[in-house]
């Protein structure tokens, strides 16, 4: 048998440890978030911000996020799952929705802050990176204000892999074209060719108007239309076509613009009060009074068990004096 080193040895685990929770269960890459929060000492208590982009199994999320002592303090948040308010029900994670939330976000921010009409951003989308360049400092919008500068924060994609085409950049290129200051290359967006390097502008948007739903859509009609009823019965049931993608997220922008402001809690109505009933809080001669019976229920329960035992004990006896008996009757017979 070869011979092999034993790694993990008495020093290994002596001088082991443990990694952080929630590196341990894969959600946040430490590494990165140290240099995403950390602020230059001369700027003091200046918050800094980020760009958050989380995908679940249904939605997509977009916050800004400032760190804090105590933790992180959300300023502004919108998903996904709102854009049922501007005409879209159906794809609520693609690549589209992605780049819907994070104009929803950007133009909710800015509306927050009194900044969408300095900074509205590019109306006319044609995936084309929009920057400005004042002195040494390079701003990604389309115009700077004199007074006001525009919201800046930075990209966090959390533990996701930076691939060119992820729907990550479709969130950021909505952020962007909603006003927001974020720093960023076209080298991730859809349709950059690494080799060539070269950018196409137009893939990008064709992926931000869903044409690579519509042309899959159009695919399977043709050649397997029992599989585009499964895959698209939530667009079928809507009466989205194909042909209708395009008109259906230009709405949607528009109806984003018009009015970014998240809708109003609406309270919960209980219908049936049987039901939904809750239970009304004891008074402390009530918890008292409970208590008490509880023992006195408990006690009685312990006297019963002490009758049974006893009422058993003397039935053994009884048992036993009456196997007795029998035995000295054959016992005492007669003698010859």
């Amino acid at each position: 048998m070869p011979f092999v080193k034993v790694v993990k040895n008495k020093a290994y685990f002596k001088r082991y440890q443990t990694k952080y929770r929630r590196r341990r269960e894969g959600k946040t890459d430490y590494r990165a978030r140290k240099r995403l929060i950390t602020q230059d000492k001369n700027k003091y208590n200046t918050p800094k911000y980020r760009f958050v982009v989380r995908f679940s199994n249904r939605y997509v999320t977009c916050q800004i996020i400032a760190a804090e002592v105590v933790g992180d303090k959300v300023i502004c948040a919108a998903t996904s799952k709102e854009l049922g308010r501007y005409g879209l029900k159906v794809g609520l994670k693609n690549f589209a929705a992605a780049y819907c939330t994070g104009l929803l976000l950007a133009r909710r921010l800015l509306q927050k802050l009194d900044l969408d009409e300095i900074y509205e951003g590019q109306a006319e989308i044609d995936g084309e990176i929009i920057s400005t360049e004042v002195g040494k400092k390079t701003y990604f919008v389309d115009e700077l204000d004199d007074d006001k500068r525009p919201f800046r924060a930075l990209l966090d994609v959390g533990v996701r892999t930076t691939t060119t085409g992820n729907r990550v950049f479709a969130a950021l290129k909505g952020a962007t074209d909603g006003g927001l200051d974020i720093p960023h290359s076209h080298k991730r967006f859809s349709g950059y060719d690494r080799e060539a390097k070269e950018y196409d502008a137009e893939a990008m948007k064709d992926r931000i108007f869903g044409t690579h739903v519509s042309e899959y859509m159009e695919k399977l009609m043709d050649e397997d239309n029992a599989k585009y009823q499964q895959l698209f019965a939530e667009y079928i049931k809507e009466g989205i076509e194909p042909d209708g993608l395009e008109d259906l997220y230009t709405s949607v922008h528009e109806a984003i613009r018009e009015d970014p402001s998240p809708a109003e809690k609406e309270e919960f109505e209980v219908e049936d009060r049987e039901s939904f009933k809750k239970t009304p809080k004891l008074s402390y001669e009530e918890r008292k009074a409970k208590i008490a019976a509880k023992k006195a229920a408990d006690m009685e329960v312990d006297d019963d068990d002490d009758d049974d035992e006893e009422e058993e004990d003397d039935d053994e006896k009884d048992q036993d004096e009456e196997e007795e008996a029998p035995a000295e009757e054959t016992g005492g017979g007669a003698d010859y």
